[in-house]
């Protein structure tokens, strides 16, 4: 259950569901991997999400020989901990979350749900955060057709930063104007409450590529970004290969 991700700002992760309802089509690397290796056959089984009933049980076996070795643990980088229609999957993600906070290691959380509030109760280290690319209702229900809508994640982000939680956002994969046209300082204002702020560009959309001038096109929002969250006192991370010479 809880293995060293090569994610460049994660340490562990868990991924304690096999697939994903929000069916996001960006498209996702999550999916495009599950339906390499043979672990779903088609989108809408992908859609159809099937919790890993023992993960507690796991958590409590891998526990006590990693806790040494862990610095924080991710949920989730291959699924979403608080899906929308699935509570089952949000009853596990808390579960685990108060197990580990337990063991004295911090947790970090992202997702396209409703983050809910009974997370204000457990460790003050751990992260709260939200992925949001847009503001825009019509591109998510086109790109995130299953996800909850951008304000009701961002007020549920608001409400655990007012409860005195570490909260962030993940503004990834950032679409290029050919995909949608808006303004990047308009996200940013959004969410200027957050602690952290992690922006990265879109992969494996060959509609990147038709857009010419999209390498400066990155680099410029990539600064954007730098220069909002210095002005800001804001935890800034640029996600590798969003800015090129």
């Amino acid at each position: 259950m809880l293995y060293k991700t090569g994610v460049e700002y994660g340490d562990y992760t868990m991924n304690h569901v096999l697939g994903c309802f929000h069916g996001c089509k960006y498209p996702c690397y999550a999916y495009l991997m599950a339906k390499r290796f043979g672990n779903v056959k088609t989108y809408e089984e992908w859609c159809e999400p099937r919790l890993v009933s023992n993960t507690l049980a796991l958590l409590d076996k891998e526990l006590p020989k990693l806790k040494e070795k862990i610095k924080s643990v991710q949920l989730c980088f291959t699924t979403d901990p608080f899906m929308e229609n699935y509570p089952e999957v949000g009853a596990m993600s808390i579960e685990s979350i108060k197990k580990i906070n337990e063991a004295g290691i911090p947790c970090t959380v992202l997702t396209k749900g409703l983050l809910p509030m009974k997370l204000k109760v457990f460790s003050k280290e751990n992260e709260y955060g939200i992925t949001l690319v847009s503001l825009d209702e019509n591109f998510r229900k086109e790109k995130e057709p299953n996800s909850v809508s951008y304000i009701r994640r961002i007020n549920a982000l608001r409400k655990l930063h007012e409860a005195g939680c570490k909260t962030w956002v993940s503004i990834e994969p950032y679409p290029t104007p050919n995909i949608i046209e808006q303004k990047l300082e308009e996200i940013l204002k959004t969410v200027s409450f957050v602690d952290k702020i992690i922006f990265g560009r879109t992969h494996y959309n060959k509609i990147i590529s038709e857009y010419n001038g999209y390498k400066s096109f990155y680099n410029s929002e990539a600064e954007k970004v730098i220069d909002f969250c210095k002005s800001r006192e804001i935890m800034c991370h640029i996600k590798k290969g969003t800015i090129t010479e």
